[in-house]
């Protein structure tokens, strides 16, 4: 006997511009996988308004604002102003906030402000956060440690830290997203550390229309229209679940039901549906 799942993507981008011209299909496609909510993560002041315009449509989005670190360079003198009339127009959370020191080319003075000032709004208004950090976990967790936090806690997408970080980010709060583009085999050191997380502190995300899954687990054959590579869809969100609970060793059936009180835990304050 088949059982419909419900599904829920903790963090993506289905404002990209490069999924524009697919929106309508890719909505019915989401819809008809089983999808029931998704947070939509802004970048910068350039997509806040998409996201808004998404979310008053559907109401099974969760949108969040923030300034992620690869476009800070953009950021104009009324980008806080800005940042809070986005929070105010609609239910929303703070995302995608963090630190990176990998790409080449980024302030990471600028990039510790930035947080630091957006960890405050978080605070300020009781939102959690979806936080991006690569190659930066000693000052992410520096800043974590020395800065009021919000009651509701953040997410760490895309977790890429080590396993001895766990118990210390956990206690402050974090919940960990794992990405469909883990499954992928050079990621084996990922899913290692994912074995050492609190069930109750693990999410799933596609990362959507990026970090892309294994071919023979991409359910959805979508391109850039532009430049002709292929894109991840957010429906994929299922095929994660899928991949997800075989690594783990557990049913289907039971991750769903953990994923689901997962999200809800950390989201359930800004689900509209």
């Amino acid at each position: 006997m088949s059982i419909n799942l419900n599904y829920f993507d903790a963090h993506n981008h289905f404002q990209d511009s490069r999924l524009a011209p697919l929106r309508t299909k890719i909505v019915a496609d989401v819809l008809a996988s089983g999808v029931k909510s998704m947070l939509v993560n802004g970048s910068s002041e350039d997509d806040w308004q998409c996201v808004l315009e998404l979310a008053q449509t559907y109401k099974w989005i969760i949108p969040a604002f923030g300034y992620h670190p690869w476009y800070l360079e953009s950021a104009t003198p009324e980008w806080r102003t800005k940042l809070e009339f986005f929070l105010d127009a609609v239910p929303a959370t703070i995302g995608e906030i963090g630190l990176d020191r990998r790409k080449r080319g980024l302030d990471f003075e600028k990039q510790c402000e930035f947080f630091r000032l957006q960890l405050e709004i978080a605070t300020e208004r009781n939102l959690c956060a979806s936080i991006h950090c690569i190659d930066a976990w000693g000052a992410l967790l520096e800043i974590l440690s020395n800065t009021k936090l919000s009651e509701h806690g953040f997410l760490l997408h895309s977790y890429g830290g080590s396993i001895e970080l766990i118990p210390a980010l956990t206690k402050l709060g974090a919940y960990f997203s794992f990405p469909g583009y883990y499954l992928n085999d050079t990621k084996s050191s990922k899913l290692a550390t994912f074995k050492h997380i609190p069930t109750e502190r693990i999410l799933l995300e596609t990362d959507a229309p990026d970090q892309l899954l294994p071919m023979a687990l991409d359910g959805y054959d979508i391109k850039d229209q532009v430049q002709e590579r292929r894109l991840n869809h957010p429906a994929n969100i299922s095929s994660v679940y899928s991949g997800f609970a075989a690594v783990m060793d557990i049913s289907l059936e039971k991750l769903s039901t953990q994923i689901e009180k997962n999200y809800r835990s950390l989201f359930g304050d800004w689900m509209r549906s």
